[in-house]
């Protein structure tokens, strides 16, 4: 039985983690829950789950952390406000299944230097399925990382067909409904450049073997190429039950968890390659990680600030690549890597971004 500590839990991840547990009690037990705002749900969920200690905010969620033991704390917090629990989990001893990847990309060192050998559990789809492929060899036998992308919405575009796209098709994405800003990334294949930095801390493999590649049916999460040849893909129908399960119980597979691939069913996978010219935020995401420092920080936050100011309707969807990628050549980062330098460094990009945004 495993003592869980789910952040938040009023999220979509979060409430696919509860319906993961309360579909399997034999195996967990919630013993903590933190929302970001919305305390109702939350109190809902604490008396479904018979849980005592909730927090609401990230300032309460690292102090929950903190106070309360559990074997496995669940990050499902959006954006880079997830650091500090991501830190308070790590330094708490649990497991920690990692679904806040801003924490990681943002935080660099400051996260990886504090992880013991296997402590992180990735869920994002494509990591949890590099992680399961990654079992099959030793790091010296890996030549590459392949993550596939569904290409969004606008997949097969031009970049002047896309000047004059709108907040609602931006949002109309083939495979998964993951918020505004997150939806809006995969659109622009921001969410992609951004897992390219995840994939590079969490198995630390240089990005020079690290690729992209579009694959629009949403079934093969990631592959590993291994030095002899060989490719292991994971192949699995969509469904993020499946890798939050495994982040709550790795290296462990939970019965029944997702529906397998109807292999009697006549289908087709395709994949193509990435078009850098009209999408240029994963080789730009590859520059920002090799510069490491405060680079990643600056990148992730300008970008918030460009979505939305474009769903505000200030700016066009082309702007969006283009004010992040100015603010990160404008950035100079000198100093240590802190958490006061990573929280500075989003000020100042966000401010920045904001300061163009505004010409």
């Amino acid at each position: 039985m495993r003592r869980v500590i789910i952040l938040g839990s009023t999220g979509s991840i979060g409430t696919q983690a509860l319906d993961v547990i309360a579909a399997n009690p034999h195996l967990f037990e919630v013993v903590g829950l933190a929302a970001g705002s919305n305390r109702a749900a939350m109190d809902a969920q604490a008396e479904a789950f018979g849980v005592e200690h909730t927090a609401l905010g990230a300032a309460e969620a690292s102090q929950l952390v903190r106070d309360v033991a559990a074997d496995v704390v669940l990050n499902g917090i959006t954006g880079s406000v997830g650091l500090e629990p991501t830190l308070a989990a790590l330094e708490s001893g649990a497991s920690l299944a990692l679904a806040n990847k801003e924490s990681l990309i943002v935080g660099g060192e400051l996260v990886t230097s504090r992880a013991r050998p296997g402590q992180i559990v990735p869920v994002d789809s494509e990591h949890s399925a590099l992680a399961q492929a990654l079992r099959s060899g030793t790091h010296a036998e890996v030549r590459r990382l392949v993550l596939t992308a569904s290409g969004g919405p606008f997949r097969g575009r031009t970049r002047e067909s896309l000047r004059d796209v709108t907040p609602r098709e931006a949002l109309a994405h083939p495979t998964w409904d993951m918020g505004l800003v997150v939806t809006t990334n995969s659109s622009t294949l921001v969410n992609k450049g951004l897992e390219v930095i995840e994939a590079h801390l969490l198995f630390d493999i240089d990005y020079a073997h690290i690729d992209v590649t579009v694959h629009p049916q949403s079934i093969v999460h990631s592959m590993v190429e291994f030095v002899d040849g060989s490719t292991l893909a994971q192949a699995s129908p969509p469904d993020m039950r499946l890798p939050i399960s495994l982040g709550l119980d790795w290296p462990n597979r939970v019965p029944g968890v997702g529906a397998p691939l109807a292999w009697t069913t006549a289908s087709q996978w395709t994949f193509e390659p990435l078009d850098d010219e009209v999408f240029p935020a994963v080789a730009l995401a590859k520059r920002v990680g090799e510069a490491g420092a405060t680079y990643p920080a600056v990148f992730n936050a300008a970008n918030e600030q460009a979505v939305l100011a474009f769903h505000a309707g200030r700016i066009g969807y082309l702007d969006i690549l283009d004010t992040v990628s100015a603010v990160v050549d404008a950035h100079d980062a000198t100093g240590e890597l802190t958490l006061d330098s990573v929280y500075e460094a989003e000020r100042w990009a966000r401010s920045a971004a904001d300061e163009r945004l505004h010409r």
